[in-house]
């Protein structure tokens, strides 16, 4: 019985640590952070937080980029951001619809953060809010508890200025990426940018619900324009510019190319399962996506040829 005992002790504090060591904390400049969480899929370990998000310390409180995949992912990430400051967390900014973006909405507006989205992406957060719970139950089960989905409150169509004590943000919202109302937060004075789902580092992208990979590569163009210095991705570890592009840019552009290969051949969607995409298996989740990629891009493409 003592040694059942001493079993369940250790294993609920390695359950803990493990917990608690998900979220790996990148220092991108002073005040400025990068929470990274798994590049795998999301899990009742992770509590759906396989995404990375960015926190900005300002002397009148803290800006959260993505507020995590759950409620318990929120507590997560505060329980995170309270190793870095004690300072309260003011403003929450939501730069996508996908469910890491914005599920922990409700755990940091109660704390008092107003939080902040493009206007699409309000609009997406209650199109898919039951489809992407239902998803969530399969994939993460009881860690879901608590979560209840709250839309972004304050929302613009383009651009947007934000400002907490001495920090200006600029937001901006140039189409459809991963989904369809992502936006970058640019940091002028630093050249930093957020970019939440516009940007995967680390991993392979998926081509996301939006399903717009023409789009994602006029974003990532645009994006590109402001010549950040630092990126701070969706998921992945925080980059520059040319390791950014490397990773999803050049990826999706190699995809298009490869694509229409095929159909210039007149090949189906099978052949497009086809293409050798090894030059970009050292992104993980390569072998789990990498075809369903093609086939959306394939399916896209296939109507303007």
């Amino acid at each position: 019985m003592f040694k059942i005992i001493i079993f369940s002790i250790l294993s609920l504090f390695s359950s803990t640590v493990l917990a608690d060591a998900l979220l790996k904390v990148h220092k991108v400049d002073d005040n400025i952070y990068a929470l990274v969480g798994e590049l795998s899929q999301r899990s009742k370990d992770n509590f759906g937080n396989n995404s990375t998000h960015g926190v900005i310390v300002t002397d009148e409180g803290v800006i959260l980029i993505d507020s995590g995949g759950s409620y318990l992912g929120a507590q997560q990430i505060h329980k995170t951001i309270k190793t870095i400051t004690d300072k309260p967390i003011k403003i929450v900014i939501n730069t996508g619809g996908q469910d890491h973006r914005w599920f922990g909405n409700e755990y940091f507006q109660k704390l008092g953060a107003k939080i902040i989205a493009s206007s699409k992406t309000q609009a997406d957060q209650k199109d898919r809010a039951d489809a992407q719970m239902s998803r969530l139950e399969m994939l993460i089960g009881d860690s879901l508890k608590k979560t209840n989905p709250v839309a972004a409150t304050e929302v613009f169509e383009t651009t947007k200025q934000v400002q907490l004590g001495k920090v200006k943000l600029e937001l901006h919202h140039f189409g459809a990426a991963h989904t369809v109302g992502d936006l970058v937060v640019w940091m002028p004075d630093k050249k930093i940018m957020f970019t939440g789902d516009i940007v995967f580092n680390n991993r392979m992208l998926g081509i996301g619900p939006a399903k717009n990979f023409q789009s994602w590569i006029n974003v990532f163009e645009k994006m590109a324009a402001f010549k950040p210095s630092h990126i701070v991705p969706g998921h992945g570890n925080p980059s520059n510019l040319d390791e950014a592009s490397k990773n999803t840019y050049q990826y999706l552009v190699f995809l298009k190319s490869k694509v229409a290969e095929v159909l210039d051949k007149d090949g189906g969607m099978m052949d497009s399962l086809k293409i050798d995409q090894s030059k970009f298996n050292y992104l993980k989740n390569h072998k789990s996506i990498a075809g369903k990629n093609a086939q959306w891009v394939f399916e896209q493409m296939e109507f303007d040829y």
